[in-house]
This record gives C-alpha cells, sequence and structure tokens, in this order.
C-alpha cells in the first residue's frame, strides 16, 4: 500500500525542511510503494529521463536508491537490453514513451498528466496489463540546498526577461515550464501559498519594457492557475493560505550578481575554478611518486563547510586556525604522534593511536582541505588587490563612492582583469544610470579599455532596468533603488548605520533581505507587491487542521533582533564539527516555526540571497526557502548578459 503525501508534509508531528520532505517522497512515497504483495521480484530497474534524473540526483545519494531495492538505474531514452523477469519503475516526466521492456511497470510521473496521454494508456492493451502503479508525484524541482531549489531554466534570463522574449514561442514555454515546476514545490509540501508579485510599474512608453515588467504577474497567475487545480484534485491539499510565495525578478537587484561578496562559500566559487560544488586538489603520492588529484565535493555534508560557508573570509581564516590548533593539542592521536616524534611511545600508547588514527586522519583531512582553500582565496585577494576595488564597490552601494572614485580607479588600477573592471563599471551603472547616457558610456569604456564587446554587458544589463524603475520624474534617473533622499550622492542600499559591523567589507546586503522582513511584518506596499489570492482578513493561525505552525503572514511583527556581521558566528567544536548550523539549532523548536516564506527570482538568484535566507530563518524563526531559474556565480551571469541576444548559452545544469 503506497503511503500519502500527508505522511511527508511538514504538518505532521516532525517537522522536516522542504529538501528532507523531497527525498522521503521520492524514496518512501514512490520507491517503498512499488513493495507490495502483487511485486515479487525483490530487486527493480528505475527508469528516468534527463529531467527525473536530476530531480532525483538532487534529493537522494545512489546508496538511498539501492537501499529501496533498486539494482540498476536506466536512461529512458537510451536503448535498453529487455529484462523481461524483472519489475521496473518509471519516474518520468508526462510522456508517449512506451514501457514493455519489463515484467511490470510503476509508473510515477513528475507533472500532471495531460488526458490525452492517459487515454492513450488506458487504450494500449499492450501496456495496461504490465502497470502495476501509475501516478502523479507532481515532483519536478531541483533542490540545490537544504534551503534553495531551482527549476534549471540556465536560458530564463533570455527568454523571459531578454530584448527579443516578448511573444515567442520560447517565452510560452519558459514560462510553463518554471510555472509546473514552482507548482510541485506545493504539490510535495501540502502546502497552498499566498501567492504575491511584484507588480508591472513602468508602463510609460516603451513596448517592450513594459512586456518585461510583466513577466513576475504573467507566472503569478500562471502559478496560481495551476495551484487552484491542486486544491480540487490533490487529496487534502489546503483550501486556504499556508505559506507565503513571493515571485520577483532579476531586475529587483542588479548589483547583487555581481559585486565581490565576501563570505567563504561566494569566493569559493567566485575565484576558484569550482566544477559546481566540486573542488579538485592535490595530496601526496603514497607511493612517493607525484602528488595525486582528489575530487572533493562542498556540501552539506561536511561540517566544517556547513558552518563557515556564510562566514565572512576573514573571519573563516581565523576560525580554522583555531580549529586546527584546538585539534592538534586536544586530540589523543596528535598527542601520540608527537610522543612517537620524540621517541616517548609506548607499545599501549601505540595501539591507542592506531584505534584513533581513521578519525584523526579523516578529521585533519578535513581541515587541512579548507586551510588550504581558505589560503588559497586570500592569496587570490592579495594579487588581485581585491579589498580596494571591494571597498570602492560597497561605497558606490551606499553613496559613499561616485564619479571621481571611479575614474580614479580605473586610472590608477589599469591591471585590473576585465572582469573586475566590469563589475565595478555594472554597479557603477546600476547607481548613476545618467553616467552613461550618449558618449559617457564610451569614454568610461576607453578609460577603462574594454572593448565594445565587453560593455555588451553593461547594456544588456540595463535592458532589465524597465521592471524595477522608477519613475523617470525621481531623482537618480530612470533605474533608482535610491532609499535616501537627502544624501547629495546616489545610493542603491540604506546605510543600516545602528548595526554593528566586525568585519570589513560586510555592509552590503541584497535587495531581498529588506523584502522579506517587511513580507515577514506584513508591510510589504500593496501597490508595489499584489497577491493573486489576498485573505480577507489577517490570520492567527494555518487553517488546515494537520498545521501546528503559527501564521505569521498577515499580522505585523516586531522584529527587533540587530543585523549583524556577525551572524555567521556560531558555537565551535574542536573537532572541526558545527554545534550550531541554523536549522540544526531550530530543529528542536521548529513546532514553534512560523509559516514558510518561499522567495523566487526569475533570471537567476546570487549567493548572498541565499546567506540572506538562512540568516533570516534563524532570525524571524520562518523557514524561508529561495527559487530560481538558475544559481549563478558572477562569471556566469556576466556570460548570460553577454550572451543575452545570441543563440546559446554555453552553461552548465544545477549545481550550487
Amino acid at each position: 500500500m503506497s503511503m500519502s503525501d500527508s505522511d511527508f508534509s511538514s504538518h505532521g508531528t516532525e517537522y522536516k525542511n522542504f529538501r528532507q520532505i523531497s527525498r522521503d517522497r521520492l524514496l518512501y512515497e514512490m520507491l517503498r510503494s512499488t513493495k507490495t504483495e502483487d511485486s515479487k521480484s525483490t530487486w527493480k530497474v528505475l527508469i528516468m529521463d534527463r529531467v527525473t534524473t536530476k530531480v532525483m540526483s538532487s534529493s537522494c545519494k545512489m546508496s538511498d536508491i539501492t537501499d529501496q531495492g533498486i539494482s540498476l538505474v536506466e536512461d529512458l531514452y537510451r536503448r535498453r537490453q529487455p529484462l523481461p523477469s524483472m519489475d521496473s519503475i518509471y519516474f518520468i516526466q508526462p510522456s508517449k514513451e512506451k514501457v514493455p521492456l519489463y515484467k511490470k511497470a510503476y509508473v510515477f510521473f513528475s507533472s500532471p498528466i495531460p488526458k490525452d496521454l492517459i487515454n492513450r494508456i488506458k487504450n494500449d492493451t499492450s501496456v495496461l496489463p504490465r502497470i502495476g502503479a501509475l501516478r502523479e508525484m507532481n515532483l519536478e524541482y531541483f533542490p540545490v540546498d537544504s534551503q534553495a531549489l531551482i527549476t534549471d531554466q540556465e536560458r530564463a534570463l533570455e527568454e523571459l526577461l531578454g530584448p527579443n522574449a516578448a511573444n515567442t514561442r520560447k517565452f510560452d514555454n519558459c514560462l510553463n515550464t518554471m510555472a509546473t515546476r514552482i507548482s510541485t514545490i506545493f504539490a510535495s509540501l501540502k502546502e497552498l501559498p499566498f501567492v504575491r508579485y511584484r507588480a508591472a510599474k513602468n508602463l510609460d512608453g516603451s513596448a517592450a519594457t513594459a512586456f518585461n515588467d510583466t513577466v513576475p504577474t504573467k507566472l503569478a497567475a500562471e502559478v496560481w492557475s495551476l495551484l487552484d487545480k491542486y486544491r480540487s484534485t490533490i487529496p487534502n491539499f489546503p483550501q486556504t493560505g499556508t505559506c507565503e510565495l513571493l515571485i520577483l525578478d532579476r531586475s529587483i537587484d542588479q548589483i547583487a550578481p555581481v559585486i565581490h561578496e565576501w563570505t567563504y562559500d561566494a569566493m569559493c566559487h567566485d575565484l576558484l575554478d569550482l566544477d559546481g560544488n566540486k573542488y579538485v586538489h592535490e595530496i601526496p603520492s603514497k607511493t612517493g611518486g607525484e602528488p595525486e588529484k582528489k575530487e572533493v565535493l562542498l556540501e552539506d555534508q561536511d561540517p566544517v563547510w556547513l558552518e563557515l560557508r556564510h562566514a565572512h573570509i576573514a573571519d573563516a581564516s581565523e576560525r580554522l586556525h583555531d580549529k586546527m590548533t584546538n585539534f592538534v593539542s586536544k586530540n589523543k592521536a596528535a598527542q601520540l604522534h608527537q610522543k612517537r616524534d620524540s621517541g616517548e611511545i609506548s607499545t599501549r600508547d601505540l595501539q591507542k593511536m592506531v584505534q584513533a588514527l581513521p578519525q584523526y586522519s579523516e578529521q585533519m583531512e578535513r581541515l587541512s582541505l579548507h586551510i588550504e582553500i581558505a589560503g588559497k582565496i586570500n592569496r587570490i585577494i592579495r594579487e588581485m588587490e581585491l579589498r580596494e576595488l571591494g571597498q570602492l564597490e560597497q561605497d558606490l552601494v551606499f553613496g559613499d563612492a561616485g564619479a571621481k572614485e571611479v575614474i580614479n580607479f580605473l586610472r590608477t588600477k589599469q591591471d585590473a582583469t576585465t572582469e573586475n573592471k566590469l563589475r565595478l563599471l555594472m554597479i557603477y551603472a546600476a547607481v548613476y544610470p545618467e553616467k552613461f547616457e550618449g558618449d559617457k558610456g564610451l569614454k568610461l569604456m576607453q578609460l577603462a579599455k574594454l572593448s565594445p564587446e565587453d560593455m555588451k554587458v553593461v547594456n544588456n544589463m540595463r535592458m532589465l532596468e524597465g521592471s524595477s524603475a522608477a519613475p523617470k520624474k525621481m531623482s537618480g534617473g530612470g533605474f533608482s533603488l535610491k532609499f535616501d533622499a537627502h544624501k547629495t550622492k546616489n545610493a542603491a542600499r540604506k546605510d543600516r548605520t545602528t548595526e554593528e559591523e566586525t568585519w570589513q567589507l560586510s555592509r552590503f546586503y541584497p535587495m531581498i533581505e529588506e523584502l522579506i522582513e517587511k513580507l515577514n511584518k506584513g508591510e510589504l506596499p500593496k501597490n508595489e507587491y499584489l497577491c493573486m489570492n489576498e485573505p480577507s482578513a489577517p490570520i492567527a493561525r494555518a487553517t488546515d487542521g494537520a498545521s501546528a505552525r503559527m501564521s505569521q503572514s498577515s499580522a505585523p511583527q516586531p522584529a527587533k533582533s540587530r543585523r549583524t556581521a556577525t551572524w555567521a558566528r556560531s558555537r565551535v567544536s574542536d573537532d572541526g564539527s558545527s554545534s550550531d548550523s541554523a536549522l540544526r539549532n531550530g530543529a528542536m523548536d521548529f513546532k514553534k516555526m512560523g509559516q514558510r516564506i518561499f522567495v523566487f527570482i526569475i533570471g537567476g538568484a546570487t549567493r548572498s540571497e541565499l546567506r540572506v535566507c538562512h540568516k533570516l530563518t534563524t532570525k524571524l524563526r520562518r523557514e524561508i526557502i529561495l527559487g530560481s531559474s538558475s544559481f549563478d556565480d558572477p562569471p556566469q551571469f556576466l556570460t548570460k548578459l553577454n550572451m543575452a541576444s545570441e543563440k546559446e548559452i554555453p552553461l552548465d545544469g544545477p549545481g550550487i
């Protein structure tokens, strides 16, 4: 008997984050449910297509799958050897592919099944007798973090917000796929969100701008249409709002994708040559020969990474040094190593050392890895003189620098990389758009010694301006995110002067931080952020009877905790493990968590925005999940902007 969705909903007695629920549904509701009396086969074959393979690998490891009786994983579209004695499990997108190669087929679709496909299966007498199950899993999103997911649409920036996006088939296909995948998030979690979205504003004459400006509205309408159907087709699906969904696009913050973010995680992906989250380093050869290359994954299973990834790089470096010092001074195996070196080791000591070596080696290797990575990052920072550049970037954002400082930097730092000069000019253009009018942009390009091809990135960034532009009559030009009208210089962020700053270059925060805090307090401007299903009255508690979480979606709440650059600090253990990650720290008290908040950004999300979601989950006591069409590090974002009007964007798939 298969399990129902509600067995894995967060509304039960045990709170699980969205990634855990996704994993449980795949392993238990889908794979384990096929272990019925009708299925005599102990081992089964799992067949998936390209999309569902990524869905599965985003949530589960191969060992998880084999534990559920899967002996072989096959590609739906590759030629396969018939195995008529084995049962099979198909996890696929709705497809007309036949399934005749196995004794019995359990078919699970990742998204809703069209009626014509259901009729086709019912009328196919060669297939129907072999089908052991036919179900909609409604799970077609890709978790890339415990609090982040993507819809895996690398070209969404071009296809939805690009200069040639209006009224094209690519636009329709991209938007429909995005809406379908977003809706399956809530089908999986058994949540009905209040669907909020950034309203179109700049409908003042430019057809292309007006079209771009309506993309969040169009996506919100499509998502709500699908969710409304779920209310009548999925058993026990909530009928009233249980969480928040805020739909934005990349224009809401054009600075976050290009500014240097100084956390350990962001620096790794910005400055190092990583393949997704895969880092390759050299280790001494066991045979004494040339060093060997070893691949490691920077992921949640690494407790040092989990603890330090959102810390400022200077903080992370200090803590790694302290960890290694404490580890060597307190670890028994390390002390015995020192005894051995001085010739004072006994047979009993030797036995203790051998027993402690496996754990000692693992922890020492883990700490050594991160010390090596942090050291490499700090060396690159020094060699590229990034501290001075980073200071100028943040001064621009907060209105403390302008044309004089930018021109001085470009004149005196001729050896700065093309990418870094380009990123600086993009920030400058976002804060001071008037400085790029007429031939002013050309003069800046010549001063920076950038080619017209390089400057195309700046021009393409400005194609996003209409979506977040303030009315032109406002000071600061057509693209203004200015908050402080009393400043003599433009500013793209308000400086939170009352808040403590411990680490240099930690002032910057992405725009979604303020938006989430306002949403939490019920203070989002209703004329700027509309809702598809606005509640008629403030809600004190989630109305779904199974929910035990307090609703905080409508009623304003006090938020007195101060924003501080030391939020990433946590109590640390001497063995390199974290004893206080955000979710782990809150796990014991998750029943008191408020309703979830989902923020979806069309056109790519950044690591600074993910950092903010982790931070605010702890601060606001609400699980905040960041979604986007993709996660982009600065080099990827520049590539996408540069090729926004090209035919192909050569980028990798899901990865963070």
